[in-house]
């Protein structure tokens, strides 16, 4: 499944029946194609698109996957993200279907291409509509039944899918596996903790779904209210709780793998554990993994959840009793930073049985007597814990927090803090910490932000772990009152010699605080009650067995040296021809691992020139990554060869010298400042300083007077240019950059495009990866389109855009889905794409653009324009058959 979230990427959508007894899906439209390519390429896979109508008519866009082999099949019903459509996750849908599942997608309400208000998984909606996905696949010959209208099947998503996975185990008793991700169990909880407002959230999530007016009216004035008043009310309580699963919890009774991020201040980990209490109090098996990311950002892991949801299903679904399902629980630990990329180094860490928020409690006093801080006047300044929306820039906030970076911020004067003694040993907080204070205020009532931090020797680098905050309203503080607070649950570890420090603020930039002005008082009534789970276990590598097995290893390593120093000398002589040759790739292949006819690239050919820059293009899994860390030496390839100057590339090979590269960021020493950066990482090479040429790279890079600063003080944008300039170190002949605009805003990006065209212009080659189509036809002067490993086209920008075998057709109106599919069909025609000005249509060699006129007059397709297009998007989606 995919957990790639930008900005709010995901509550879910759950099943419901309201439907009368009689009534039914009516299928309205219906196509089917097929997926992947023949020979030994991944195996077949069939879709077909259909639109669903509802009895409200409402009108449902569904894609069906199915493997190409006969027989019948557990069923997996795919949700998406929030903002979504069914088009995130066809990639893994069509895995799923490779796997020998049938699988169904389809694209919630107010969704995609799907009608109907967003309804925040409205039991009598959205949940009603998984529940006719599931009758309409009980009439599927491919999908196997346990009983008539009863088929196998399973439900996953992340985010608004992983609500809608949970809600129609609830609703609907023929689901039989779940596997929800980074989602919710109490969306009243989720907005609204402990009676405060979680605003920014609250309007990124309304935002993304395309304005209040896109979601049922009880919805919207729902928010309007609570917005407008800064407070939620039992009436939106109840509103959103009937629309969570926890309204449901004694219902779901399926095998569940809950999937939930630890850097999420949107759907933290306590969501995660009241659903794995209610779920285990039913009697299923639950399984419980804390990854690495989030809604705020960080790792999202996508390919180890997704094989081990696979797995969930193999089990579950296939009955395969020896699959794999991974620990009862399992968390993902950060181990500091890759010195190759930057990236965060991750472990994980399991137990046999789920520990929960509360296990192996310790008691930490804290130091401090009463203190009075102030709520100011409109909720302003606010102190900053995260960036709801914003925190997936440059890996996350929450990432960089577990790094060590605190970037929280509190005001003076707005909050109180309790430290504890230096700790006499290190500390691994999982789970929730909790104390009780004493709170006063001059108000009735008081708003409170809990955290807690880990600072550091001497009070210095205080962080605050995962970025989260606990809100909590005190009705009655008036008067005083005794709180026990809950505390955000975490995976942290806290070092020897710090200590932990207890941080009460009056407001916070996500949360809306009383527009009144107040004082707080507030003093301790307990220590600090921190949770280790004991039972959570970090494998370790037995160190004792060297003794034993270091003479085995140096006579392994001899032999590998032996070996690998006949196959230099066996390595393929240069080309003398290709010596002025920046690049040549022959027929080149490569595997997936452990398979022998599944290909990442497959006879894969073109070449580029000096003074080129070429980009590299193709949807994701079109091989492109493959292939560049082939390109640089990092894995061999099954077959074909690559050489550079006439060189054949190996690993270690002498010619990689004349090759720069930057593929997924670079890791910079954040003390450190730009300039020593990058004589650190050239000393590194052993290469002589003077062969740097390090002020022509700065100075192409255009980082000017930035270079004396201290690496944590520069932007996303500083960093990328940073990175650049390392790659430009030496001046090499050959430079090649995997998606280097990540993150950039447009300014960033611009300066990019320059950096990138500067640095041909004397002469040397560029190779970019890129999925920004537009910077890719401004910067680049030839292009490499990629399909599932295989080369699509190869040439010139213009030659590329200016096809003469593709058209776009004008048309007066939009045209209907079934028409497009018509117009497909047509003899002489390989493709046809609907585009926001008609329909974008790919000859075959022998067709016409008169005998299509003709074709699409017939048709009734209402024609104003047709001529070449002149778009690299369209050209693109042409070309890939509009599979990105």
């Amino acid at each position: 499944m995919d957990l790639r979230l930008p900005g709010l990427r995901g509550l879910l959508r759950g099943p419901r029946r309201w439907w009368a007894a009689g009534a039914a899906a009516v299928l309205l439209a219906g196509a089917g194609t097929w997926t992947a390519a023949a020979g030994g390429d991944p195996p077949r896979v069939h879709r077909a698109d259909r639109v669903v109508g509802t009895a409200d008519g409402v009108r449902i866009d569904t894609s069906y996957f199915t493997p190409a082999d006969a027989g019948r099949h557990p069923a997996i019903l795919l949700g998406h993200g929030f903002g979504g459509s069914k088009d995130d996750v066809r990639q893994q849908a069509e895995d799923l279907a490779r796997d020998g599942y049938a699988v169904l997608t389809w694209s919630a309400r107010g969704f995609g291409r799907s009608t109907g208000r967003i309804g925040l998984n409205d039991p009598k909606a959205e949940v009603a509509d998984v529940s006719k996905l599931i009758d309409w696949l009980a009439r599927q010959p491919q999908v196997r039944l346990d009983r008539p209208g009863d088929p196998r099947v399973g439900v996953a998503g992340a985010s608004y899918g992983g609500a809608v996975s949970l809600l129609a185990a609830g609703y609907d008793h023929r689901v039989d596996a779940i596997a929800p991700a980074i989602t919710y169990w109490n969306l009243a909880d989720a907005l609204f903790p402990n009676g405060v407002f979680k605003k920014l959230w609250a309007g990124v999530f309304f935002n993304s779904g395309g304005g209040c007016a896109k979601f049922e009216p009880e919805l919207c004035r729902m928010y309007q209210r609570v917005a407008e008043s800064g407070r939620p009310d039992a009436r939106a309580r109840a509103l959103l709780e009937a629309r969570s699963p926890s309204a449901v919890a004694g219902r779901i009774k399926v095998p569940t793998l809950l999937v939930q991020g630890q850097t999420d201040s949107l759907f933290p980990l306590g969501q995660a554990d009241a659903a794995e209490r209610a779920i285990r109090a039913g009697g299923a098996p639950v399984d419980v993994d804390w990854i690495a990311g989030g809604h705020d950002g960080g790792d999202m892991e996508s390919a180890r959840v997704q094989a081990r949801v696979r797995a969930w299903f193999d089990r579950y679904l296939k009955g395969d009793t020896h699959a794999a399902t991974g620990p009862a629980f399992r968390v993902t630990r950060t181990g500091g930073v890759d010195s190759t990329d930057g990236a965060a180094l991750l472990r994980g860490a399991s137990a046999n049985a789920y520990p929960g928020l509360e296990s192996g409690r310790r008691s930490f006093p804290l130091r401090g007597g009463p203190q009075r801080f102030e709520n100011p006047p409109g909720g302003n300044p606010p102190a900053v814990s995260s960036l709801p929306g914003l925190g997936g820039a440059g890996g996350g906030l929450a990432q960089l927090s577990a790094l060590g970076v605190g970037v929280s911020l509190d005001f003076p004067g707005q909050y109180a803090h309790f430290d504890s003694a230096p700790l006499t040993g290190d500390l691994r907080v999982t789970g929730s910490p909790t104390v009780t204070v004493h709170v006063t205020s001059t108000a009735d009532d008081a708003v409170l932000f809990a955290k807690v931090y880990d600072v550091g020797p001497g009070g210095t680098r205080p962080v605050l772990p995962s970025q989260l905050v606990t809100p909590v309203r005190v009705q009655g503080a008036k008067a005083g009152k005794d709180v026990t607070l809950t505390l955000p649950a975490v995976d942290h570890e806290v070092q020897k010699g710090h200590r932990l420090r207890l941080v009460l603020a009056s407001t916070d930039l996500g949360y809306a605080s009383p527009a009144a002005p107040a004082t707080y008082t507030v003093s301790l009534r307990s220590d600090l009650r921190v949770p280790t789970a004991p039972g959570v276990t970090t494998a370790a590598t037995p160190l004792p067995a060297w003794v034993w097995w270091l003479p085995a290893a140096g006579a392994v390593i001899a032999l590998a040296l032996l070996l690998t120093s006949r196959r230099r000398t066996a390595a393929p002589a240069p080309d003398p021809a290709l010596a002025g040759v920046p690049l040549q790739i022959t027929d080149l292949s490569k595997r997936y691992a452990r398979s022998a006819d599944r290909y990442a690239v497959r006879e894969l050919s073109f070449r580029v020139e000096q003074g080129q820059v070429l980009g590299l293009l193709g949807p994701n899994g079109a091989g492109k990554t493959t292939t560049l860390r082939m390109l640089m030496g990092l894995i061999r390839p099954d077959g074909g060869e690559i050489r550079v100057f006439g060189h054949a590339i190996r690993p270690g090979a002498p010619v990689l010298s004349r090759v720069g590269a930057f593929v997924e960021g670079a890791g910079f020493l954040p003390h450190l400042s730009g300039r020593e950066n990058l004589e650190l990482y050239w000393r590194a090479t052993g290469r002589p300083a003077e062969d740097a040429h390090l002020d022509e790279a700065l100075e192409i890079a255009g980082l000017g007077d930035a270079l004396a600063r201290a690496v944590r003080t520069y932007s996303q944008g500083m960093r990328q240019r940073l990175a650049i300039a390392q790659a430009m170190l030496g001046l090499p002949d050959l430079l090649i950059l995997d998606e280097p605009t990540n993150g950039l805003d447009p300014p960033q990006i611009r300066e990019m495009r320059e950096v990138m065209i500067r640095y041909a212009a004397a002469g040397r080659t560029v190779i970019v990866s890129s999925h920004l189509l537009a910077e890719v036809e401004q910067t680049c002067t030839h292009l490499v389109v990629m399909d599932r490993g295989r080369l699509v086209q190869a040439g010139p920008v213009g030659e590329i855009t200016g096809s003469g075998d593709t058209l776009l057709v004008g048309t007066a109106t939009p045209v209907e889905e079934p028409v497009v599919e018509k117009v497909a069909a047509l003899p002489g025609v390989a493709s046809a794409l609907r585009t926001d000005d008609g329909l974008l249509v790919r000859l075959e060699s022998g067709g016409s653009a008169e005998a299509l006129v003709v074709e699409l007059v017939r048709l009734e397709v209402p024609v104003a324009s047709v001529g070449p297009h002149r778009r690299l998007e369209d050209a693109f989606l042409t070309l890939i058959g509009g599979s990105a």
